[in-house]
């Protein structure tokens, strides 16, 4: 069964509004880990638009389960991460206009600045994935850079907009994870998974790790932030 990590960003969002200091990311993060959390990912954008360097920082200092930095293959974030070390390091495609994260990284055209940043990650002991679309050139090309994980974005399947769509995505997703097993990675996946659509994407076979965000701090907002966790993770375990 997959273990989930619970991207706890868009607490941060809620409290960037107004430029106050709650709802406190690093207290969501307490509470994903009582309601069964198995990893927290956050992601240091550059233009800090929610997680800001503090809550990097203490989370470093109080998680007690797996911290996954997502981040963009910069040289500036690259040190902030060689000074915090957190467990693991994703590395994604970033654009300031983005409301979200709109696609896999491209490996493939920018391979020697993923390199390099991959290089001083994996030097410094830490766990590193790509976060791409899951396309068989973009998975070999990730394993040709020493990685030991990817990340495959499901956000075509999480959009689709009938069942046959989904079905065909999915069936793109599992022969995506299929070629990246093959070549010894580790298999993570997320973007766009919700409360709904997540039951298929963790029985695909040898999917390690789920990544969801915004559909948890959603519910949480209505339930609270344990239970929606505990409710996540009893239907990946399902």
């Amino acid at each position: 069964m997959p273990r989930l990590g619970v991207n706890i960003d868009h607490v941060a969002t809620i409290r960037q509004a107004r430029r106050t200091i709650e709802p406190d990311p690093v207290w969501a993060a307490a509470l994903a880990e009582l309601g069964g959390a198995d990893g927290i990912t956050v992601h240091l954008r550059e233009d800090r638009r929610h997680i800001q360097d503090r809550d990097l920082r203490v989370l470093k200092e109080t998680v007690q389960v797996k911290l996954n930095l997502e981040m963009a293959a910069e040289e500036a974030i690259t040190r902030i991460a060689l000074e915090i070390r957190p467990e693991q390091c994703t590395l994604v495609p970033e654009k300031r206009e983005e409301v979200t994260t709109e696609g896999g990284l491209d490996v493939i055209g920018n391979r020697d600045r993923v390199q390099r940043c991959v290089n001083q990650l994996l030097g410094a002991g830490i766990e590193v994935s790509l976060f791409i679309d899951p396309d068989p050139a973009q998975i070999a090309a990730s394993r040709s850079l020493g990685v030991q994980a990817v990340e495959l974005h499901t956000g075509r399947y999480a959009d689709a907009e009938t069942p046959e769509l989904q079905q065909r995505e999915l069936e793109v997703i599992r022969s995506a994870g299929k070629a990246a097993r093959e070549q010894g990675l580790i298999l993570h996946m997320g973007h766009g998974l919700t409360y709904r659509n997540v039951v298929p994407i963790a029985q695909v076979n040898d999917v390690c790790e789920l990544n969801i965000g915004h559909s948890i701090v959603a519910r949480a907002v209505m339930v609270g932030f344990e239970r929606a966790v505990r409710e996540m993770k009893a239907l990946i375990q399902s």
